[in-house]
C-alpha cells in the first residue's frame, strides 16, 4: 500500500453531512457518532429558491389543463400550491396525485383532502411510480420539479407515450457557506451533484489534502470525480446500501476498529 493510500485512511474524528440535521432522534447518524466519538455535525449546501410568478407564465402552462400531479417532494409541494394560490388558482375534487413516498403524500394533506382513489403512492424512488404511470396512461401529467432534477420520471413518461409537462417551479442554488472556510472536517458527505456544485461555488480554491469524500449515488460520484477530487467513500454499495453504513466501514478501517 503506497503512502498517499495510507493517508487516505487517517483516523476519522469530524463528518460535515451536506443535509439539514435529522429530527428524528433515533437517525442512524447520531447512533454512528455515540458509537465511534465522532463529531458529527450537519449543514445543507443547496437551498431553494421560488419561480417567480412572471417567470412562471413565460413557461405558459395551464395547469387545469392536466388531470394528475407528480409530486418528488415537499419542496415541489409548497411551491406548487403557492403558485396557484398567486394565480388564484382551485385544485379540482377530480385532480390526481401521484406520490414518490408516504412522507411526499403526507405532507400534501397540508394543501387538500386526500381522497384515496385519487392518490397513488410509491414507496421510495421515481421507478415505483412507473406501474402506477402505466395503468394510468390516458392522463395528462404535470410535473412539477427545479431546474435540477432526475431524468427517470421524465424519460419514463416519454418513452412510454404518456403525455406531460414539466413546470419549473424552484431553482435550486448554492447556499452561503462562508462560515465554513477556516473549518475543517475529515469527511464531507454529498448526496447530489448541487451539493459538489456548491463547495466548488463557494470554495473555488477548494483542496481536498487529506479531506475524505463520501457520495451518494452514482451521478454524485460522477459530480466528484468531474472536479477532479478522490472518491474516497461510495455509497449504495451491495455491502452498504445506505450512507450511514458506507460511512461505518470506512470508519472501521480507517479507525482500526
Amino acid at each position: 500500500m503506497s503512502k498517499s493510500t495510507k493517508d487516505r485512511f487517517s483516523p476519522v474524528k469530524s463528518i460535515l453531512v451536506s443535509q439539514p440535521k435529522p429530527s428524528d432522534e433515533k437517525s442512524p447518524y447520531f447512533q454512528l457518532a455515540e458509537k465511534y466519538h465522532l463529531k458529527i455535525d450537519f449543514r445543507p449546501f443547496i437551498q431553494v429558491e421560488p419561480v417567480s410568478i412572471k417567470d412562471f407564465r413565460k413557461q405558459k402552462i395551464e395547469i387545469l389543463k392536466h388531470t394528475a400531479v407528480i409530486f418528488t417532494s415537499r419542496n415541489a409541494i409548497d411551491h406548487f400550491f403557492t403558485i396557484c394560490k398567486e394565480l388564484k388558482i382551485e385544485m379540482p375534487a377530480d385532480m390526481k396525485y401521484f406520490c414518490i413516498s408516504d412522507q411526499t403524500a403526507h405532507y400534501l394533506q397540508k394543501y387538500i383532502v386526500i381522497r384515496k382513489r385519487k392518490l397513488f403512492v410509491g414507496t421510495k424512488t421515481a421507478s415505483d411510480l412507473f406501474d402506477y404511470f402505466k395503468k394510468h396512461k390516458s392522463e395528462k401529467y404535470l410535473f412539477p420539479c427545479s431546474d435540477i432534477r432526475k431524468d427517470e420520471i421524465p424519460a419514463y413518461l416519454a418513452k412510454n407515450n404518456i403525455e406531460y409537462t414539466e413546470a419549473i417551479i424552484y431553482h435550486t442554488v448554492a447556499a452561503d457557506l462562508s462560515d465554513l472556510k477556516d473549518i475543517k472536517y475529515d469527511i464531507l458527505a454529498f448526496f447530489s451533484p448541487s451539493g459538489i456544485k456548491s463547495l466548488m461555488t463557494n470554495f473555488p480554491d477548494f483542496k481536498q489534502n487529506n479531506t475524505r469524500i463520501a457520495a451518494f449515488g452514482p451521478t454524485t460520484a460522477e459530480a466528484v470525480r468531474e472536479q477532479n477530487l478522490i472518491l474516497d467513500i461510495e455509497a449504495p454499495m451491495p455491502n452498504a446500501p445506505s450512507m450511514t453504513g458506507a460511512l461505518e466501514l470506512y470508519i472501521k478501517k480507517a479507525n482500526n476498529l
